[in-house]
């Protein structure tokens, strides 16, 4: 799949688009060489560090690859849909096809602002969004209850310590009553992480910080990352759950391992254990990573499922291929049954692919309301 979207730009963009230019032909060679760059760039990533996850480059160059990545997208994209326009044109007056260099400039220019705005979108501190559930059986002494949701920080060299900090002080200012993070920490082992994710530790609530893991930190040294992330402070629900009190009322937190577990020889997600020996009359708030498996959730009683995973789909139109790969939930909020899913849209990105067109990043606080 890859190699054809690979080819894909390159046909598109060098002899469609870039070929049909008048530029010099030493102009353009230069232009194929970079093109061919850019269009390589998870290559790019794997020769830095071994690992397409985590390129290992100085910041702006991971920046500008990713808007040189983007641009050749929204460049192909913007191209195709050109000649579709030319040729029904030229259906319609009968005539041959033709394309002046006005549209492809146009094309490119477009194509590059775009780009730079999706990826500003990607990189920076998200703003903070509030959501009221309605939780039924929640007690009154938990009502009006805060929990702020950070998810899929991707902390890398693209979202390095000043970024975290950033993020770990606008998470403090909201003052709610709990932390938690739905997974996807970090891309690249502890050795390669340990002073960006320092600030997490400074993350404070009055009821603590809680977390499950995400499929990327069973790619790198799982084991390694649950003990280095639980010295941070981080509570790591895997596949149990903790029990909140307030003046006798509880509220339980469960949360479970990553759906991809398995495959790297850790114990799968099992919401039964998850549950096992919980207040019986204590609502549930469940931590899983992938939204997936909401509908069996809601079937066990959960209230409100926290997510992450899908970016959102990071692109407007995109969207709707990743909602596919999720069982239909890709981002924000969704009604099952009685259960109140909300699958946020991430707090930072998977810097090999860092755009955002229409579906924001976010640092998600949920007001809890008795129904």
């Amino acid at each position: 799949m890859r190699p054809f979207i690979f080819g894909t730009l390159f046909v598109v963009v060098i002899l469609n688009w870039l070929w049909p230019l008048p530029l010099a032909l030493p102009v353009k060679l230069a232009a194929v060489v970079l093109i061919v760059m850019a269009a390589l760039y998870h290559q790019w990533c794997r020769l830095s560090s071994g690992s397409v996850f985590t390129p290992e480059m100085p910041r702006p160059l991971i920046i500008l690859f990713n808007w040189a990545f983007g641009a050749l997208m929204f460049v192909t994209l913007g191209q195709l849909l050109v000649d579709i326009v030319a040729a029904l044109i030229a259906l319609v007056q009968w005539h041959g096809i033709v394309i002046g260099t006005a549209p492809r400039v146009g094309v490119g220019v477009v194509a590059a602002f775009l780009s730079a705005l999706g990826v500003w979108n990607a990189i920076r501190v998200p703003p903070v969004r509030h959501e009221t559930v309605f939780i039924p059986g929640l007690a009154p002494v938990f009502d009006g209850y805060r929990i702020t949701q950070l998810t899929d920080l991707h902390i890398t060299r693209l979202f390095p310590r000043r970024w975290a900090e950033e993020v770990v002080a606008r998470t403090n200012a909201i003052g709610a009553d709990l932390i938690v993070v739905t997974g996807d920490f970090i891309d690249g082992s502890v050795a390669m992480r340990r002073d960006d994710v320092a600030p997490l530790s400074q993350l404070k609530a009055p009821d603590g910080v809680i977390a499950c893991p995400g499929n990327h930190e069973y790619f790198f040294d799982y084991r390694e990352w649950m003990q280095h992330l639980a010295t941070l402070g981080f509570h790591m629900l895997l596949n149990t759950h903790c029990v909140i009190t307030r003046a006798g009322a509880s509220l339980v937190v469960a949360g479970v391992t990553d759906r991809s577990a398995g495959r790297h020889g850790e114990a799968r997600p099992d919401l039964a254990a998850a549950l096992a020996g919980r207040p019986a009359d204590a609502p549930v708030i469940l931590l899983d990573h992938q939204p997936g498996e909401a509908r069996q959730a809601a079937e066990r009683g959960v209230s409100l499922q926290l997510s992450g995973h899908t970016h959102g789909g990071m692109l407007y139109g995109l969207d709707r291929m990743v909602a596919r790969g999720n069982n239909g939930f890709v981002s924000r909020r969704y009604e099952i049954g009685a259960m109140t899913l909300y699958v946020g849209n991430g707090t930072g990105i998977w810097p090999g692919f860092a755009l955002r067109l229409g579906r924001p990043s976010e640092i998600t606080c949920f007001h809890l309301k008795s129904a």
